[in-house]
C-alpha cells in the first residue's frame, strides 16, 4: 500500500491548525536515492521553500559522518528544506532545534522519546531514529538548510534499534500516531516548530528544553584513560564533559564525532 497523501494532509492540518500558514510544498516518492539529495535538486531548480520530501524507501540514505542509514520499506524517510538567515557558525542550532522539536512532538503524543547527543532519537534505550542536517552558506550566513530524518515505523531494525510497531505492541492504545502518514505529519510539524521556536526565543531557551530530554546527561565516559561525566551541551552543540583526575576537576567540550556515547 502506498503513502496516503490525504491522510497526511489531514493530520498536518490537525497538528498545525492552519495548513495555509505552513506554505509547504510536499513531494511523495516510492523509492529514491535520498530525500535530502532530492530537496537539494529542487533548490537548485529554484523551488520556493519550505519543501518536504517523503520516501517509502531510500537507496542511498546517509546518517551523520557519512554513515549508512538503513532505509528499508516501512520506515519514515523525510526531509524538510528551509530558507534561513542565521550565521554559518550557528549551524549546530539547526540539529538541536530539530531534535527537540521532533522529540517534543512525539512526546506530546505519548511516545517517551529522549535525545542522545547530538542527533539520535531514543526510545526505551533503543535507537528509534536519527537526524542529518546539511546547509549551504554565502558570506558567512546559512541561506538554505535541509534537515533529514529517519524514524523506524514497521521496518526491521538492528539489535541496537527499536521501531514504533514493537513499542505499540507493548503499549497499545497509548498514542494518536496510528499510521506512517500521521507520523510523517507529526515529524514535519516537529521540525518546523523547533525551528520557529529557535528563531523566536533564541538558542539558550531552546537549549534548556533540549537538555531536559537529553539521555546523555550523567553518562560516564573515559577519555585518554581519565574518567569523566557528561554534564551538558554548549550552545554550539559541543558535549560538555567534567573530567576527574587526582586532585583536580576540569571541564572539556567535545565536537560531534570526537566521542561515541554508545547505546
Amino acid at each position: 500500500m502506498g503513502f496516503d497523501r490525504l491522510q497526511f494532509d489531514t493530520a498536518l492540518l490537525n497538528f498545525s491548525g492552519d495548513r495555509k500558514k505552513l506554505k509547504l510544498s510536499v513531494h511523495i516518492f516510492d523509492r529514491i536515492a535520498s530525500t535530502n539529495q532530492k530537496l537539494w535538486e529542487f533548490i537548485d531548480r529554484g523551488h520556493t521553500l519550505p519543501i518536504v520530501a517523503i520516501a517509502s524507501q531510500q537507496t542511498a540514505g546517509r546518517g551523520q559522518w557519512g554513515r549508512y542509514w538503513q532505509s528499508l520499506p516501512g520506515g519514515l524517510y523525510l526531509s524538510v528544506a528551509l530558507a534561513t538567515q542565521i550565521k554559518a557558525i550557528d549551524a549546530p542550532h539547526l540539529t538541536l532545534s530539530s531534535a527537540w522539536g521532533i522529540a517534543n512532538a512525539l512526546r506530546n503524543n505519548n511516545i517517551p522519546i529522549v535525545v542522545k547527543w547530538p542527533n539520535d532519537l531514543i526510545l526505551q534505550k533503543g535507537k528509534l531514529g536519527g537526524i542529518k542536517t546539511e546547509v549551504r552558506t554565502r558570506e558567512g550566513e546559512i541561506t538554505q538548510a535541509v534537515i533529514g530524518v529517519g524514524i523506524n515505523w514497521t521496518n526491521p531494525v538492528p539489535d541496537m534499534g527499536i521501531n514504533l510497531e514493537s513499542f505499540f505492541k507493548q503499549q497499545p492504545n497509548t498514542s494518536s500516531i496510528t499510521s506512517l502518514e500521521i507520523l510523517a505529519a507529526t515529524t514535519t510539524v516537529g521540525i518546523l516548530s523547533g525551528y520557529q521556536r529557535y528563531i523566536a526565543e533564541g538558542i539558550e531557551t531552546l537549549l534548556a528544553s533540549y537538555l531536559e530530554i537529553l539521555d546523555s546527561m550523567g553518562h560516564s565516559v573515559v577519555i585518554n584513560g581519565c574518567p569523566g561525566e557528561v554534564v551538558g551541551v554548549t550552545s554550539q552543540g559541543e558535549l560538555r564533559v567534567r573530567m576527574r583526575s587526582p586532585g583536580t576537576v576540569t571541564e572539556i567540550c567535545l565536537q560531534p564525532g570526537q566521542i561515541s556515547l554508545g547505546y
